[in-house]
């Protein structure tokens, strides 16, 4: 059954700055595509350098007022943002499956993470309190305590590939602890910010504490906002280039950050795993979300004799998944989310190629009846990929699987350690719980997983990521606490 759009078409996007929402004066206008059907959905203004300095300038005016706000009080409105995601969750999961390209469940299911990720930061707001430290009489008539305060306005920009998901890995905590935020989501995706923010909204927040910008392709805009006086600290999702220009940033202008860049993420499928499992794992894990997931896969190695079942396996399983428009039901992989994206894919595809690598299972001419204009990709999955090719240390962040040979565990978590820089995540499926102990504790990436596919931490737990995958002074979601947080010692002599 093919649900219905919330709407065909949005028109022309405004901004929310300072409690309103407020149509640009930009002569600057890029448009907003349906993934699936190639449609055009809306519009939307690039800013003007005013408006992005307006949008910090009423985080600024907003933040002496929010950081005082009771915390009781600042708990509901926590509690009502979180009723209205609920409240709102079949309308924005519609949105996110029409404006992102994932299948219906795949949208519900990230709507389900912004709401659990809300009810986290409820709980570290409960929780600040008793963080507070107090040593009555440190010495002679002397007591001594410890107190967290919010550091003030934040940026936070959010990518294309998981829209919704991450303004929730940093907004709830940041206004949890007492900061306000301007954000500037990703051009791939604008209706979901949007619409985002019009739940927001509801939830009757005061002015300015949430403000919502697009700055489109002129990304520039961003180091613009970040280097406003006003402006404290950045938390950014997206890649590892623009990762390290925002970390040098941070560090000459003295600010705080939360960088999270790409990932090279690999499943280890070891002789005793079961390999029906493995498989469906393995669906997940490389095609879910059209592989434009963080967490997802497009290593999958495989140690000892059950290469070739695992390859015959998989390519079945994979030939037999339904493409098509994420609103219908039955679909099991969408379109990826913009025809500049899929060109990517392709011309990584090529690349592996061209390297030596060979065709499994070829998705690049895939038709999917009704949508030639979408941007689809079917599983793509490729084999005799040797871990030095370029194919297997860059992410292809699409559908496809490398299908890699190993001798050992040894050799994999060395290639692991040594062959990428990029630490996001690493996935073993093994029955042998001395082999997946070793793996956990000598991989160096920081999310691991045992029998899954995608190693999701929940929402007070943090996206772990080492080395090029994760710069700044702490990780998102719960984490992200110690970003919008800072200590304050007090002594006091009274006797």
């Amino acid at each position: 059954m093919r649900l219905p759009e919330v709407k065909s078409n949005y028109g022309r996007l405004q901004f929310f700055i300072d409690g309103e929402w407020i149509d640009s004066q930009s002569n600057t206008v890029e448009q907003d595509t349906n993934p699936a059907t190639g449609e055009v959905i809306a519009e939307f203004p690039v800013a003007r350098e005013e408006e992005v300095n307006a949008a910090v300038e009423a985080a600024y005016r907003a933040f002496n007022e929010w950081r005082d706000f009771p915390l009781r009080d600042r708990a509901r409105l926590l509690f009502n943002l979180r009723a209205k995601f609920e409240e709102h969750l079949d309308e924005l999961s519609r949105v996110l499956t029409q404006d992102h390209g994932r299948t219906i469940e795949e949208s519900r299911g990230s709507v389900r993470r912004i709401i659990e990720n809300i009810e986290s930061a409820c709980s570290a707001l409960y929780r600040l309190p008793r963080d507070n430290e107090y040593v009555d009489q440190l010495a002679m008539g002397i007591d001594e305590y410890l107190v967290w305060e919010p550091v003030g306005v934040f940026l936070v920009i959010t990518p294309g590939n998981i829209p919704m998901h991450s303004w929730s890995s940093f907004v709830p905590y940041a206004l949890a602890c007492g900061c306000p935020i301007v954000w500037s989501p990703s051009w791939q995706c604008p209706v979901c910010a949007n619409k985002i923010t019009e739940v927001f909204e509801e939830a009757g927040f005061p002015p300015g504490v949430h403000n919502l910008v697009h700055v489109g392709k002129k990304v520039e805009l961003n180091t613009v906002m970040f280097s406003h006086t006003h402006v404290q600290g950045v938390a950014f999702i997206g890649s590892t280039a623009v990762s390290r220009i925002l970390f040098e940033l941070a560090g000459k202008l003295g600010k705080r950050s939360s960088l999270n860049g790409n990932g090279k993420n690999h499943i280890v499928i070891m002789p005793d795993a079961d390999i029906d499992q493995a498989v469906e794992y393995l669906l997940r894990g490389c095609f879910g979300m059209t592989g434009q997931r963080c967490l997802g896969t497009d290593n999958v190695v495989i140690v000892g004799d059950v290469y070739d079942e695992v390859r015959t396996k998989f390519k079945k399983a994979a030939m037999r998944m339904r493409l098509g428009y994420g609103l219908d039901e039955e679909t099991e992989l969408g379109p990826l989310t913009t025809q500049i994206g899929r060109q990517k894919v392709i011309q990584w595809i090529e690349q592996g190629l061209a390297e030596g690598a060979k065709m499994v299972l070829d998705g690049r001419t895939v038709v999917v009846n009704g949508y030639a204009s979408g941007s689809f990709l079917g599983p793509t999955i490729l084999e005799d990929v040797q871990i030095d090719m370029a194919i297997a240390r860059e992410e292809a962040f699409g559908p496809v699987a490398n299908l890699i040979r190993a001798g050992s565990l040894d050799e994999v978590i060395g290639w692991i350690n040594t062959k990428t820089n990029l630490g996001h995540s690493a996935c073993i499926l093994t029955a042998d719980g001395k082999n997946a102990r070793r793996f956990v504790r000598e991989v160096n990436v920081g999310n691991v997983g045992v029998n899954l596919g995608i190693p999701q931490p929940y929402s007070f737990f943090p996206l772990g990521s080492k080395r090029g995958s994760s710069f700044g002074g702490s990780h998102t979601r719960m984490d992200s606490v110690r970003l919008f947080m800072d200590q304050k010692t007090v002594t006091l002599r009274w006797v």
